[in-house]
């Protein structure tokens, strides 16, 4: 978790994934979270993620401290930490 300017930036730690379009998002401060992006998957750079297997080809990027894909798609953290 960084601070800048009194703000709370989180992180992810760790991504693992369950089935379909969920993983499970775990956090620098602990928190765990399923999160269901299937709703999400849509635009330029979201859509390639609904083939499954490019969605299940995601990695933590430290410096990001995010999920990313290789498609160039992410999502920022504080998002997911308050499940968009």
């Amino acid at each position: 978790m960084d601070r800048a300017i009194g703000v709370i930036m989180h992180k992810v730690k760790n991504v693992q994934y369950i089935t379909g379009y969920i993983l499970e998002i775990e956090f620098e401060d602990g928190k765990r979270k399923s999160i269901n992006f299937e709703k999400y998957l849509f635009g330029d750079v979201f859509e390639p993620l609904r083939d499954i297997e490019k969605f299940r080809d995601f990695k933590v990027d430290i410096q990001l401290g995010t999920v990313v894909w290789p498609t160039g798609a992410d999502f920022c953290p504080d998002t997911l930490y308050d499940y968009m």
